[in-house]
């Protein structure tokens, strides 16, 4: 399973001025480009280390992911949430030949905790010998910082800070308590059986 983000989160949605005032960094000064670098490069971080711990897209993005066979025969679950839509579904021989599968064939159950991807008759279609399936798809809260759930824009801007501050030590590996108390929520907890 190979998942790939196809359209980073653009420079225009982070929330550069929300963290220098969380930072209560001051502004006007000449070094202020590069101090939106390096701001950049913390917040990017922190969504990152936050969407892999929860398995939440913050920003609405595009997603390719790549199988050489299906979890099950009848549905895929989508490895992140929430899903907002399914763009295509692919079919790659063992030569890499794309096959598109017609849409009638599939649909999203867009459930919010595990969404995926489910047959419209029986089963998914078979995936060819030695090839692999493409799956496109959108997932994200929202293009805007504001259709984040404020527990996860806290997260990033706490974590962004955090890492900002522990730069000239090397930054800090260990995530702190209230971070991760305000993630804990949106972890998946999974029991056994299959998903």
């Amino acid at each position: 399973m190979t998942l790939t983000e196809m359209t980073p989160i653009p420079l225009a949605a982070l929330p550069l001025a929300e963290l220098r005032d969380h930072l209560r960094l001051s502004s006007g000064f000449a070094d202020d480009a590069t101090q939106d670098g390096l701001l950049e490069q913390y917040l990017r971080t922190a969504i990152a280390t936050v969407e892999g711990r929860v398995a939440r897209v913050l920003f609405l993005r595009s997603y390719s992911l790549r199988l050489s066979r299906w979890r099950d025969g009848y549905a895929q679950a989508l490895p992140v949430a929430p899903v907002t839509a399914l763009h295509s579904v692919t079919m790659l021989d063992a030569g890499g030949a794309p096959t598109l599968v017609d849409p009638a064939r599939y649909r999203l159950d867009a459930d919010g905790v595990r969404p995926r991807l489910e047959s419209a008759g029986t089963a998914l279609p078979a995936i060819p010998t030695g090839g692999a399936v493409v799956i496109e798809f959108a997932a994200g809260f929202g293009a805007e910082w504001s259709d984040i759930p404020a527990d996860l824009r806290q997260a990033v801007l706490l974590l962004a800070a955090q890492y900002y501050e522990s730069r000239d030590m090397g930054g800090s590996a260990d995530m702190s308590f209230g971070i991760r108390a305000l993630l804990e929520r949106w972890r998946d907890l999974r029991l056994g059986g299959r998903v």
